[in-house]
């Protein structure tokens, strides 16, 4: 369920109920409970922003279509921020990764005696050692 919006402001918390068709008194417990952060004011008054409102959708959705209750509604909301921290960690794990190859092949290109991203260190045959032959 998607509800129109206008702008990138900011909505209080009547305007938000009636968007979305439920009761202030529910926004207000989903703040109480951890589901909802809005900003506030230096009056007090809830301030929903648009990201806010995303994370409303999905509550409802939750809540409307699968039936999911408060409790499994919060767990499902923690196990999602887990993944996608868990995901930008991944993401910045194979940029770095991207980057360190990136570097090893060109300090490779730049020295030829190094041809693949390991160096291989080619042992040094000695010269054989010259006698003196007297006779």
């Amino acid at each position: 369920m998607t509800a129109k919006r206008k702008s990138k402001g900011a909505y209080m918390i009547s305007a938000v109920a009636e968007m979305y068709g439920i009761h202030p008194q529910t926004l207000r417990l989903y703040e109480r409970e951890g589901l909802l952060k809005p900003s506030r004011t230096e009056g007090n008054t809830r301030l929903y922003t648009e990201e806010d409102l995303q994370r409303l959708e999905f509550i409802l959705s939750l809540a409307r279509d699968l039936g999911v209750n408060i409790a499994g509604i919060a767990i499902i909301l923690q196990m999602r921020e887990r993944m996608e921290e868990m995901n930008r960690q991944m993401q910045e794990f194979v940029r770095f990764v991207q980057q360190e190859v990136a570097n090893r092949v060109s300090h490779a290109q730049a020295d030829a005696s190094q041809g693949a991203i390991v160096p291989i260190r080619r042992p040094s045959i000695p010269a054989p050692a010259t006698r003196d032959k007297k006779r």
